[in-house]
């Protein structure tokens, strides 16, 4: 199955190094394999794959080397950077990792200028829809009940997926933690995991999980990002004019794998949409260097909207997901209600019928609006 990120990265590969990053098992050896027909793939979990890299003695006839976790090397960038620096892109270089290479973006660092990073999420609807084959109905079914990660997604079978994420969580908590940090308390972030599994779309204290985990609120929020950072979870923020005050208020936090969530088709739907949104966000920035963020809405009053999506600093959509609701959200009216300039969008996973406003409010079936989210 073709990515939909892929034309863009053979497209960019000579002109710089090519991270691609993204949760475990999402496809991305896959994907880096499909970029040309001869290549020199070394991963550095291989004894005999380090020797090479050591000696910097891969077949340099092949038109493209693929270096595979190469960030559990010890000063790797500065080591890419000095191949790149020496060799250029002869041939060409594409490394690709399951954690922390997106943190390039966020400090400075050897090779600044030098990469473009696409971060590569488990299978959404629309990508699915172009390239799988399948029919839109199974898609959907598939992405609810066993997730968008390709090998259990293209399984189909619940039992499968079960079994699946068995092994995934355990190779992602002992073997890509224990690369990343110190910590040893396994047990209390796969307790973590399985709490927030059940919170899904709801405000997260980390005190009150910290209260209950009997852990101090410094530590949940540093296995927070720990788990951000190994792609298990990812946190959408409240959204205000006043970022100082956004950041002191309740995050949420969804699953990469929609199967993950645990409770009614409504809130895994919620999950769906999220990832989808998020997929959609990275796409535009990794793309064509789009500034797009992603969103809840809440008032003082209690009023929610699910997501808003926001572009060059500015909001402009505003979306509610639902199971099967037929009526507008009344909490549309809550929100940039003299603003004609934002969308508004309820996205109905069960929909007899699409329905448009004068105010401009949309309610509109989700695999209609999953195909096309920007």
């Amino acid at each position: 199955m073709e990515r939909d990120i892929l034309k863009s990265i053979q497209s960019d590969m000579a002109k710089k190094i090519i991270l691609i990053t993204g949760p475990r098992q999402c496809g991305k050896t896959t994907l880096s394999k499909m970029l040309k027909e001869k290549y020199e793939y070394l991963n550095y979990d291989s004894v005999k794959h380090r020797e090479i890299l050591r000696e910097q003695s891969w077949d340099r006839e092949k038109p493209l080397v693929i270096f595979d976790e190469l960030h559990k090397m010890d000063a790797w960038k500065a080591w890419l950077k000095g191949i790149y620096d020496v060799e250029g892109l002869q041939p060409q270089i594409v490394v690709t990792g399951s954690a922390r290479l997106s943190a390039f973006r966020k400090v400075g660092d050897s090779l600044a200028g030098r990469h473009f990073l696409f971060r590569l999420h488990p299978i959404t609807f629309d990508e699915a829809y172009r390239f799988s084959g399948l029919q839109e109905e199974e898609i959907f079914r598939r992405l609810l009940e066993v997730g968008g990660f390709p090998e259990p997604f293209y399984n189909g079978k619940k039992s499968y997926y079960k079994r699946w994420r068995r092994s995934h969580i355990d190779l992602i908590l002992r073997e890509d933690l224990l690369d990343l940090t110190a910590v040893r308390d396994i047990q209390g972030i796969e307790t973590l995991i399985e709490m927030l599994r059940y919170k899904v779309g709801n405000p997260i204290s980390s005190n009150a999980l910290a209260e209950d985990l009997q852990k101090s609120s410094k530590t949940i929020k540093a296995w927070l990002t720990l788990l951000e950072n190994l792609y298990v979870i990812f946190k959408v923020p409240p959204y205000h004019k006043n970022v100082a005050r956004a950041l002191s208020k309740q995050q949420k936090y969804y699953f990469y794998d929609n199967a993950m969530v645990a409770g009614d088709d409504g809130i895994k739907f919620e999950n769906l949409v999220a990832t989808s949104l998020l997929k959609a966000v990275h796409f535009q920035e990794d793309v064509y260097g789009e500034n797009y963020k992603l969103f809840y809405i809440r008032n003082r009053d209690g009023y929610e909207i699910d997501f808003l999506l926001q572009k060059d600093e500015q909001p402009f959509h505003l979306i509610e997901a639902k199971w099967q609701e037929n009526q507008l959200s009344k909490n549309f009216k809550k929100f940039f209600s003299n603003d004609s300039s934002i969308k508004k969008t309820q996205v109905v996973a069960e929909l007899a019928r699409q329905k448009t406003y004068a105010t401009g409010e949309t309610i509109v079936a989700s695999k209609k609006f999953l195909k096309r989210i920007l």
